[in-house]
């Protein structure tokens, strides 16, 4: 499994742009083969930075997400709702459970 964990600071005057722009990403990339879960969310610190839980069965679900219509709009997009540098970190992962709380 391959699992993001991103960072984007959001540039204040772009965010209701940026969040409409994620929602659609995060709708259509939860639809994909081989997407087990995409959760953007903003950080309860700073409103302005978004956070993606990204998780792909493997490495294909992982390219081919990267190759699709709604991520490269993002993507592109992306450079005019930056009010920094993203951070990203991928996590290969060889098993995963559910913990019991």
């Amino acid at each position: 499994m391959i699992v993001l964990h991103a960072v984007f600071p959001i540039d204040p005057d772009k965010r209701e742009e940026a969040l409409d722009l994620i929602a659609d990403l995060a709708e259509k990339s939860r639809a994909e083969p081989g997407m087990i879960d995409y959760r953007p969310a903003t950080d309860v610190d700073d409103p302005n930075v978004v956070r993606f839980f990204e998780q792909y069965e493997d490495e294909a679900a992982f390219e081919a997400h990267s190759q699709t219509d709604h991520f490269q709009e993002f993507e592109a997009a992306l450079p005019d709702l930056l009010a920094g540098e993203p951070e990203v970190t991928r996590f290969e992962v060889d098993s995963a459970a559910e913990m019991e709380l």
